[in-house]
């Protein structure tokens, strides 16, 4: 059976205000400066490890880890379910399960936290695998490493595999992993970035997906 492997934050969801909310979080307690808008949307997709060295590059691996405890502990509490699945992202997945696709969550989220995403918001019933980060990061904290973990577990054909997502490290993990990948520019991520990254194609609604797997899968 042919397997797509979904990102979450940014494909499946909206999920930006609780996550900006966790890292406005973590930089005070950490007694970092704020960033501006746009640098905290790019913390949506890598892990916030890699995040944090990008803007941070004094922190110690130990400040990272405590940056992400203190993160994980408000987004846990209060900000993990403040956000918006895409409109149509359901009937969407819904489709490509009928149309007989395996559905996976691939993501730099932490396992734990995506499964009690997806169970409040009743996404279960569309996805065979869930596959994501341990809890502190310290292992498949990137998307290549959370992909290869999720083919060898779903037991998929690498050759009948897609990759979909927003970032560039979700086509650089399809493409390190030699699955095909499928970009999608409504989430936080540009058409030059993914072209940048290896995308094999790319669409700009959740709606255009069904299509664009069609053609690299045919």
């Amino acid at each position: 059976m042919k397997q797509l492997f979904f990102d979450f934050d940014g494909t499946i969801a909206d999920s930006h205000r609780g996550i900006i909310h966790g890292i406005e979080y973590m930089l005070q307690q950490m007694h970092l400066p704020s960033l501006t808008d746009a640098q905290y949307r790019t913390f949506i997709g890598p892990s916030l490890t890699s995040s944090l060295k990008r803007y941070f590059p004094k922190l110690t691996d130990a400040d990272c880890a405590q940056a992400v405890k203190y993160y994980q502990e408000l987004y846990a509490d209060s900000a993990i379910f403040e956000l918006d699945l895409y409109p149509g992202i359901q009937q969407v997945l819904s489709d490509l399960q009928n149309a007989g696709y395996r559905l996976n969550v691939a993501t730099a989220k932490p396992e734990v936290m995506v499964d009690r995403i997806i169970e409040h918001f009743d996404l279960g019933q569309y996805f065979t695998g869930v596959y994501g980060a341990t809890l502190d990061e310290s292992i498949r904290s990137t998307k290549t490493a959370v992909l290869a973990y999720g083919l060898e577990k779903a037991q998929a054909n690498t050759a009948e595999s897609l990759m979909i997502g927003d970032r560039d490290t979700d086509m650089q993990g399809g493409f390190n992993n030699h699955v095909q990948t499928l970009g999608v520019t409504y989430g936080f991520g540009s058409a030059e970035e993914l072209t940048n990254a290896h995308a094999a194609a790319i669409v700009e609604t959740p709606q255009a997906i069904p299509a664009g797997i069609a053609k690299l899968m045919a």
